[in-house]
């Protein structure tokens, strides 16, 4: 089985607390795109999972989600077959477009597909267990995910827009941004409900929100979004922990046109997706 892995972006981002396990309290609006990986998963007799990737950096072992997903899946399920999978890379690393995440999904998609052997309850349960923004890149869509991430809700659907995504030559990494809340905690922006409210057309994209702007106040994060904005877009934001930052644009004739304005970095122009993961 073939399956596109969509990334994510988030649209809104807040942080509303920590729970005594450590682990952050969000509220968040993410958007599935059509910047995607391809999962490759192959079937086969005997027994162990093989994964590769056509990228170095990646680890092709038991750290990656990927592999994760599929040894949580295959004990739940009692089932003692050989997986192979192969990952190819679209998405970059270190984004804050769920790419690992949604490699995991894609996974999980491939095997209930195949073997249908767990409810949908606890597929979802086994998603959120090998990472936090599996759930949503199981689902994908547009969506509203609170919790840690895994309580899911409907939304408006984005349509009627598309997006460039910008992808600096530096990351900012997950825990050391958790980090920098922790030690300085930013007061809760409380405006999920209205930024929900403003998907019906492409104004969302002036209420765009992602509180590790705040915690970050880097210039260089800054610098996109004004580049961004002044190539035509309608609102720019980073996405996840970063450091990816996009635009939303109302057409892709103008997005590509912008993209061309930011030649020293990483660039894709992506659409609205309605799934997570497709099937080749």
């Amino acid at each position: 089985m073939t399956v596109i892995a969509n990334a994510k972006l988030n649209l809104y981002l807040d942080i509303t607390g920590t729970r005594k396990d450590g682990y952050h309290l969000l509220e968040t609006v993410m958007q599935s795109v059509s910047l995607s990986d391809i999962v490759d998963v192959d079937i086969l007799s005997g027994s162990g999972i093989e994964l590769s990737c056509d990228r170095a950096d990646i680890p092709s072992d038991e750290r990656n989600i990927a592999y994760k997903a599929a040894k949580a899946y295959l004990d739940a399920a009692e089932i003692d077959v050989k997986l192979r999978i192969s990952i190819q890379k679209r998405i970059p690393s270190g984004a804050g477009m769920g790419g690992g995440s949604a490699d995991a999904a894609a996974v999980l998609a491939a095997l209930d597909r195949h073997f249908g052997a767990l409810s949908e309850k606890r597929l979802y349960e086994i998603a959120l267990s090998v990472g936090a923004d599996v759930p949503f890149c199981l689902a994908g869509g547009t969506r509203i995910c609170e919790g840690i991430g895994e309580e899911l809700s409907d939304c408006t659907p984005v349509s009627g827009c598309c997006f460039l995504v910008v992808m600096p030559d530096f990351t900012c990494p997950t825990g050391e941004a958790y980090k920098k809340y922790d030690s300085a905690p930013v007061a809760v922006r409380g405006e999920l409900s209205q930024f929900t409210k403003s998907l019906s057309d492409i104004g969302f994209a002036k209420k765009l929100y992602n509180v590790f702007e705040e915690l970050y106040c880097d210039e260089r994060i800054e610098d996109i979004k004004k580049r961004l904005i002044l190539a035509g877009a309608e609102g720019a934001a980073l996405t996840g922990s970063g450091a990816a930052v996009f635009g939303v644009f109302s057409d892709e004739v103008r997005a590509a046109e912008a993209a061309k304005q930011l030649p020293m970095y990483f660039t894709a122009v992506c659409s609205p997706m309605k799934c997570g993961t497709l099937f080749a």
